[in-house]
């Protein structure tokens, strides 16, 4: 060993570079970081769903507003569309009768695009499954909901949201979706029906797609 000339590299030691940080030091750092990243994104994305079914539970109240005033004047009978296929018919009765605002019919946590506000909406796509038929007096009885799963009568337990987040019926991802009761009371759900979901004669559930 000379003075002044560098000393051989340690065979086994990683290499250590400029601030007297070896490679795998920072890699493990690195890794770290990574991970504390994941779990945040997670907690907010988490916290984002959260936030969208609420939205998405004040939507349903603000038609259910609405929808009463439009059986005010129709004998108390909620939106009504011969041979609908879609919930977008009949609840597009309820523009301007009931309310100009459209964006209500869209969930915030859905990718669906905006509707245009104070105009018809009956040929386009909305968010919501609507039981048609039912009127004030079904007090007790779902009268909308979030995206189903299909259009046929549930028992409690069924799948009736999108159980891995995929379409059909995926408004909230596989976090569930919300109910509207006919008094106006708006619940969460998880992907199976909490309760049995009638679809009784002279009553038709109709999802935003056919």
């Amino acid at each position: 060993f000379v003075e002044g000339m560098d000393s051989p590299s340690r065979p086994g030691k990683a290499p250590r570079i400029a601030g007297g940080f070896s490679l795998v030091e920072l890699l493990c750092v690195l890794v770290i970081l990574i991970i504390l990243a994941t779990m945040l994104n997670s907690r907010l994305s988490g916290s984002r769903r959260r936030t969208a079914q609420e939205l998405c539970r004040k939507n349903l109240q603000t038609i259910y507003l609405a929808m009463t005033l439009y059986a005010d004047d129709n004998h108390g009978t909620f939106p009504l569309q011969k041979e609908a296929a879609i919930s977008a018919g009949p609840l597009s009765l309820l523009v301007p009768r009931g309310t100009t605002e459209t964006a209500i019919f869209i969930c915030p946590g859905s990718r669906d695009r905006a509707l245009p506000e104070g105009e018809s909406f009956a040929q386009r796509r909305i968010s919501y499954a609507y039981y048609m038929g039912r009127s004030t007096n079904s007090a007790a009885e779902v009268i909308l909901s979030d995206w189903q799963v299909n259009s046929l009568p549930k028992t409690k337990g069924q799948p009736l949201f999108s159980p891995n987040g995929k379409k059909p019926a995926n408004n909230h991802d596989k976090d569930g979706g919300n109910l509207l009761l006919g008094n106006g009371e708006a619940v969460s759900s998880g992907t199976n029906a909490p309760r049995d979901l009638p679809v009784p004669p002279g009553v038709t559930l109709l999802n935003p797609v056919p």
